[in-house]
């Protein structure tokens, strides 16, 4: 693994910042992707990673990655499509049309837009594995995450897709279903309801990423979901 070429986006904090500290660690080549350049830095300075400021929401920069990273490194070895965020945790009828497409871009059209523009440098190359973050609201129903569940509905489904797609070439590609993690995810969203820190840590699904990524070249996970030991859903 030591040089492998790592991207994580939204890598500043939470699940995406614990994951790129793991990969660099063990001495790979790790860039990371934010909307802001102070936290950008921070990271850096942290961490010590390469940062290219990106909105995972807009394909021009998108392209503008993919460029960076094939002038730089010359390939790709890991994709973790890790932006998201539930933007506003209402009920339907409570959300206006801009939460709407705010939360279908962030977390949907940001794997679709990153899957984009990577796969000709992955198809090229023969080789590396993406992985997808989805939420357990692609699988489970509460009240007030409708849309943002429809979200992530939309990426474990493109994920499966994406894996006969991409599959042909050597590539491997896995989404990954976190349950409720210890991170800024309740704060952006302006969500207070939980009451009490999640027991899923940003360590542990870097741990979760990191298992899955060192697998044999000719194994791959479909699909799988990650809870801390606190949130339990009956029947799972």
């Amino acid at each position: 693994m030591r040089d492998d070429v790592i991207l994580i986006t939204g890598g500043t904090s939470g699940y995406g910042f614990e994951t790129a500290k793991l990969f660099a660690e063990n001495g790979c080549h790790v860039v990371v992707t934010g909307r802001y350049e102070d936290r950008l830095h921070e990271t850096a300075k942290a961490i010590g990673v390469d940062t290219f400021r990106a909105d995972a929401t807009d394909p021009e920069d998108w392209e503008k990655l993919a460029a960076y990273i094939q002038e730089k490194y010359g390939r790709i070895d890991l994709l973790m499509n890790n932006a998201g965020g539930g933007v506003a945790i209402k009920e339907t009828d409570q959300l206006t049309v801009e939460e709407i497409d705010r939360c279908i871009r962030l977390n949907l059209n940001s794997v679709i837009y990153g899957a984009r523009a990577f796969t000709p440098m992955l198809k090229a190359q023969g080789h590396g594995t993406v992985i997808n973050v989805s939420s357990v609201c692609a699988k489970q129903a509460w009240p007030g995450w409708s849309v943002y569940a429809s979200a992530k509905w939309g990426v474990l489904g493109f994920t499966k897709g994406l894996t006969t797609e991409l599959g042909p070439y050597g590539i491997r590609v896995t989404c990954l279903i976190p349950g409720a993690g210890a991170t800024n995810f309740d704060k952006n969203a302006n969500f207070t309801e939980r009451g009490t820190v999640p027991a899923l840590k940003g360590a542990d699904i870097a741990k979760a990423v990191y298992d899955i990524y060192q697998l044999p070249d000719h194994v791959f996970v479909e699909e799988i979901t990650v809870w801390g030991m606190d949130q339990v859903v009956i029947p799972l």
